[in-house]
């Protein structure tokens, strides 16, 4: 938020655990992201604890399935624009996407 801020763009703020994208909002996403669709789940201790592998993130529909289940892996920041999607790390990236709307 604060580099959108900075380039004096306005932006949305999900709070994506209290009210967290669903199957519809996830595929768009995807739609638009420049980067592999398995980025968007966050491999951490939560994802071990589930029992979860790279092989059940492998797909679009698996990503989704998963997001929507588990909505804590969500990787973040996600950064939408109207034409593209992406993972914000390292955080040079946000504003890359943001300054054509500066």
């Amino acid at each position: 938020m604060r580099i959108a801020q900075e380039l004096g763009v306005t932006a949305d703020v999900v709070l994506y655990l209290k009210t967290p994208p669903d199957a519809a909002t996830l595929a768009d996403i995807i739609a638009k992201l420049e980067d592999p669709v398995t980025d968007l789940v966050r491999r951490d201790a939560n994802f071990a604890k589930l029992g979860l592998t790279d092989a059940d993130v492998a797909t679009a529909d698996q990503v989704i399935a998963t997001l929507v289940k588990h909505k804590a892996l969500l990787q973040r920041p996600v950064v939408v624009t109207p034409k593209t999607a992406l993972i914000g790390r390292p955080k040079d990236r946000i504003a890359e996407a943001l300054r054509p709307y500066a």
